[in-house]
C-alpha cells in the first residue's frame, strides 16, 4: 500500500528539536549567516520563511541586534522558537499565504521553505519575497538541488513528496523574479541523524537591486 505523504505542518510538528540538532550545525548555513551580518545596518528588519525552532537562523541574527519575524507552517516548531529565541517574534502561519509591505525587509532568509510546495507556487513566492525586500536587500537561499516534482521519498523516518529545482534551475527562478545573484555554493550535505542520507544542496546569496 502506498503511504501517504506527511503534510510539511504535521511533518515538523512530529520533528521538533530533531530537526535542529541534524541541520542546526551545518557550516554553510552558519557562513550564510555572517555573510549577512556583515552587510545589514543596526537594527535592519529580517524575515525569516520556516523559521522552525529558531535556531540558528533567528536566534543568530536577532542576537546580533537585528529584528526578526520567523514564519512557519508548523505550530509545535514556532512555539518551540518563540521559546528559545524570545528577542525575536513569530508567527504561525504558510509563508504563500503572507501579506507585507512592499519594500519592508531588509534581508529575507529561506532556508529549505520550498521543498513540499508545488513549483508555481515556489516560484510565486520568490517574486513575493523580491518585492517585499527593500532595493538593495539580501536574499539568502536554500534547497536540495534536485530536479523533481511530486517525488515520493523517505526523510528521517517520514513519507515525503518533494519538489524541487536543479542548481542552476533555482538561480534561474531567482532572478527572473528579478534578483541578482551575487554567488551560489553547490555542496554536499548529510545531517547529523541517525540513518540520514547525503543531500545535494546549494545557497544561493543574492539582492534587490
Amino acid at each position: 500500500m502506498t503511504q501517504r505523504p506527511t503534510p510539511a505542518a504535521e511533518l515538523f510538528d512530529a520533528l521538533g528539536l530533531e530537526y535542529e540538532h541534524a541541520f542546526g550545525k551545518a557550516p554553510a548555513h552558519q557562513a550564510a549567516l555572517a555573510w549577512l551580518i556583515e552587510r545589514l545596518a543596526p537594527a535592519s528588519e529580517v524575515l525569516d520563511i520556516g523559521s522552525g525552532t529558531g535556531r540558528p537562523t533567528a536566534e543568530t541574527l536577532a542576537d546580533a541586534g537585528h529584528r526578526v519575524l520567523g514564519v512557519d507552517i508548523s505550530l509545535g516548531m514556532v512555539e518551540i522558537a518563540r521559546h528559545q529565541v524570545p528577542n525575536a517574534s513569530f508567527r504561525h502561519q504558510d509563508a504563500r499565504t503572507l501579506d507585507l509591505p512592499e519594500a519592508s525587509m531588509d534581508a529575507v532568509c529561506a532556508f529549505y521553505p520550498f521543498l513540499q510546495m508545488p513549483r508555481s507556487d515556489q516560484q510565486d513566492l520568490v517574486r513575493k519575497i523580491t518585492r517585499w525586500l527593500r532595493p538593495g536587500g539580501h536574499l539568502l537561499a536554500a534547497t536540495v538541488a534536485l530536479d523533481v516534482e511530486g517525488a515520493a521519498g523517505r526523510w528521517m523516518g517520514h513519507d515525503v513528496e518533494v519538489t524541487s529545482f536543479a542548481a542552476e534551475a533555482f538561480t534561474a527562478l531567482l532572478e527572473a523574479s528579478g534578483l541578482e545573484v551575487l554567488r551560489t555554493e553547490e555542496l554536499d550535505f548529510t545531517p547529523a541523524s541517525e540513518g540520514a542520507i547525503t543531500e545535494p544542496q546549494v545557497f544561493v546569496y543574492a539582492r534587490r537591486p
